[in-house]
């Protein structure tokens, strides 16, 4: 790595001056102190230009020259001069009026340098312009590593978060889901009718990974009620819908969009469209629109499956349900986007079938069709 004196000397200076007496004198001074990256023209029309070729660490710039003044070019430069790049300007001029220094500062001049040159002050006040414009430089590198760091960082615990969230929804359906694919293919369906309806891409990717997670709860449901083959009795229905309450419990206090998202689904997914539902007795858009639509996708897995306690159901049978269901369980809009889409043809009938499409792939790879 360069040392900081080689740093200096290897700026690149353009020196705007009309007179070419002045600019072989500032030539001089700076190759003089070793300053080797000197460019310099008496023609203020070519500033801009050069100033976008170079990419100057320094100008060194006359005010009072044949048009564009160094005024002009001072506004010309204003998003170099003033904006994130901060280009430093060291004004050249014998006029040192109050006015005329108030202008130049005000058009973002850092500092200025007095005619006739003294050589010391010159370089004095052209290294601090250059060792400031560097320090920025570095200071602005390094936060930019910073920021790539933290980034890196975010998206490895970003991995993590997906990781644990879908390990926990898989442990969930060891206990009651004989083809291991429940959640998935519910995380897949509700992403896909999340997209039918317009949602933003980034809500249906949280969709997509927050619904494997809707029925965690049953976690703590016992066994006796969770595999239960036969019909549950009021008592055990009751126990059996606390899992919605157990499930949001589980992911409470969560601060992640994601972790939000899967709480919301967990508790909510069993409301109705009606109010009927359970736990809260939620009622049309008091229910959140994850969980409506993932009760939906949710129902329409389960009535294709086979379950302990029934045989899973034809398409016909499952698309009848679905449509006797709209308005009173399920919200219609969520319907209407799942008949549009094509759904029902693409609907695993008995004996159950792969969903059409790979977990990986996604919904827009799904091929829907009878």
């Amino acid at each position: 790595m360069p040392d900081w004196s080689a740093k200096l000397t290897s700026a690149r200076i353009l020196i705007v001056d009309d007179d070419g007496v002045n600019i072989r004198l500032l030539r001089r001074i700076l190759q003089f102190h070793g300053y080797t990256g000197i460019h310099a023209t008496t023609d203020g029309t070519r500033v801009t230009a050069m100033v976008a070729e170079l990419e100057p660490d320094l100008l060194l710039l006359d005010l009072h020259m044949p048009p564009p003044d160094g005024f002009t070019i001072l506004e010309e430069l204003a998003a170099l001069i003033n904006g994130p790049e901060r280009l430093p300007v060291l004004v050249l001029t014998g006029d040192g009026s109050f006015e005329t220094k108030r202008r130049a500062l005000s058009l973002g001049a850092r500092d200025f340098l007095s005619k006739p040159f003294d050589s010391t002050e010159a370089m004095l006040r052209v290294r601090n312009l250059i060792e400031t414009r560097l320090l920025q430089r570095e200071l602005k590198d390094h936060n930019a590593q910073l920021e790539s760091k933290v980034a890196e960082r975010t998206v490895d615990l970003e991995r993590a978060q997906y990781e644990i969230m879908e390990r926990l929804g898989r442990a969930s359906e060891l206990r009651d889901d004989q083809t291991g694919r429940h959640t998935q293919r519910v995380g897949a369906m509700a992403a896909a009718l999340a997209s039918a309806l317009g949602l933003d891409p980034r809500v249906v990717d949280l969709i997509r990974r927050a619904a494997p997670l809707h029925d965690v709860g049953k976690i703590g449901i016992p066994d006796r009620i969770l595999l239960k083959p036969g019909a549950l009795t009021p008592e055990e229905r009751a126990v059996m819908r606390t899992h919605t309450l157990i499930g949001a419990k589980m992911l409470s206090g969560g601060r992640s969009e994601l972790v939000k998202m899967a709480e919301a689904i967990a508790l909510s997914h069993h409301e109705c469209w009606d109010g009927t539902g359970y736990p809260n007795g939620l009622e049309g858009a008091e229910i959140p629109v994850e969980a409506r639509i993932v009760a939906l996708a949710d129902s329409v897995d389960a009535l294709s499956h086979n379950r302990p306690y029934r045989a899973a159901q034809t398409h016909k049978e499952v698309i009848a349900e679905v449509r006797r269901s709209s308005g009173t369980h399920f919200d219609p809009r969520v319907v209407e986007a799942m008949l549009d889409s094509g759904f029902p043809g693409s609907i695993v009938v008995s004996p159950p079938r792969p969903w059409p499409w790979t977990i990986e792939e996604g919904p827009k790879a799904a091929k829907y069709g009878s």
